[in-house]
């Protein structure tokens, strides 16, 4: 196994010591340089009419769904496998129980403090009243519902509990719907290592084959990354130019403060609770957090954050393979902080005044929605829409929102990566004496023979 996996990761550690990031900065310049020019906002030589920019703007955009596309399409297998990978080779169940008593508590934890985070950065600043309400209204027609897929009615809390697990897989995988995947995958995995290693081997070696597939065109799709990241950049600068951004600064501002104030938060997690030095850490995990900046979706991120928890962080393989794929569909602390900073800025424009029981509410709400919200570029715009019609705010204005959405699904994007590797670290030191029995044990059982 340990031959295999040195031959399956190839391709994304080479990457990585290709300077991946640095390809992912200069062709985030570019792409910026680039749209402005393009623009139609900025009045310069090269800039386009409407018309036209729409036209290019597809061509520009082109890498980069290309570049999703790829990473959605082997993404399922991707998850499925490593999580019932990163369970049997664990191989011990009272392994299994440790992280999954600990990383649950974890998981909720940190994703409150970063609703509170957001909460006192909004109220502080009260970013809502340096915009009058009524223009933005007028902006947008009032329709700003319109602009946003109508949430759908929310299930009770014992149907919700019991929709966790999938009758049927095939429509799950359907509907992208990763949190039952997730748990699907649990089952298998949880099943596999009971029975055995002697049992189990057979399904065991057509998953590894499964993986190294997915991986091998996840190498494939990331030598795109840095056109993909481009055209991109380029698309959402030349559409949205800097008249929305200066607009709506109070609250860009107010969310990239927060998110700053958490990512700074899983720094201080690092070196308490993971006994690491925070400085090397961030250096470790940059290239996750451009690529997950760039593209916007955790799915898109998760191959390179398990080579990077796994190579770079030396995180144990059966962990890595555990926390990246179930972080990546429930640990969403970055859009958890958007989703609370959003709606209390468009309480704020429209003079909503939330009680202390609505204010409690929309806390516990956020939490809850964020667990399991796909793991794909937008859906927090989605999200917030739900939580605004439960609130009483006026869905409105989540139509205000969507000029700047784009850019802050990149912030808050890279910040839940972030956090899924500081979640890798904590739980590779706080089951340190139980990961050492289950990684002696490990090449005993998954070396394959010489014969």
């Amino acid at each position: 196994m340990n031959v295999r996996r040195n031959l399956r990761v190839r391709d994304i550690s080479g990457l990585i010591e290709s300077r991946l990031w640095a390809q992912i900065l200069v062709a985030m310049g570019v792409g910026v340089a680039l749209g402005l020019m393009l623009s139609p906002q900025t009045d310069g030589p090269l800039s386009l009419s409407p018309e036209a920019a729409e036209y290019w703007a597809d061509w520009l955009r082109l890498p980069g769904q290309l570049f999703l596309n790829v990473i959605q399409m082997v993404v399922i297998p991707l998850v499925v496998t490593s999580i019932i990978l990163g369970l049997t080779s664990a191989g011990d169940p009272a392994f299994l129980r440790k992280v999954g008593f600990r990383i649950a508590p974890y998981f909720i934890g940190t994703t409150t403090l970063a609703v509170l985070l957001g909460a006192l950065v909004a109220t502080t600043i009260k970013p809502g009243q340096f915009i009058d309400g009524a223009r933005f209204t007028a902006a947008t027609g009032g329709e700003g519902a319109e602009f946003v897929e109508a949430p759908a009615a929310m299930a009770s809390v014992p149907d919700q509990i019991a929709n966790l697990v999938p009758a049927n897989i095939d429509n799950a995988m359907l509907t992208g719907n990763m949190l039952q995947i997730v748990v699907y995958a649990l089952f298998i995995g949880v099943a596999m290592s009971i029975i055995g290693p002697d049992r189990s081997e057979p399904l065991s070696r057509l998953l590894q084959t499964v993986q190294e597939v997915a991986m091998k065109i996840v190498g494939w799709a990331m030598r795109l990354a840095p056109f993909a990241v481009l055209g991109l950049i380029s698309d959402f600068v030349m559409r949205a130019g800097f008249d929305a951004l200066v607009g709506l600064s109070a609250y860009i501002l107010s969310v990239i403060l927060g998110l700053g104030a958490l990512l700074v938060s899983y720094w201080v997690i690092v070196f308490i609770l993971g006994r690491r030095n925070p400085i090397a850490f961030a250096g470790k995990v940059i290239e996750a957090q451009l690529l997950a900046f760039s593209t916007s979706s955790s799915a898109a991120t998760m191959p390179l954050s398990l080579r990077v928890a796994e190579d770079r962080l030396a995180v144990a393989p059966p962990i890595a393979r555990f926390v990246i794929p179930l972080g990546a569909t429930v640990n969403m602390d970055g859009t958890a902080l958007y989703q609370v900073v959003a709606a209390l800025f468009i309480a704020q424009l429209f003079g909503v005044d939330l009680t202390t029981a609505q204010f409690t509410l929309l806390v516990v709400t956020v939490v809850g929605a964020s667990i399991g919200s796909p793991s794909t570029p937008g859906v927090g715009i989605i999200i917030l829409a739900t939580i605004l019609q439960g609130m009483g705010i006026p869905a409105a204005g989540v139509a205000i929102l969507l000029g700047v959405d784009r850019i802050l699904d990149m912030c808050r994007t890279a910040v839940n990566v972030t956090g899924d590797l500081t979640a890798c670290v904590v739980m590779d030191r706080w089951l340190d004496d139980v990961k050492q029995d289950t990684l002696a044990a490990v090449p005993e059982t998954d070396t394959p023979s010489k014969g």
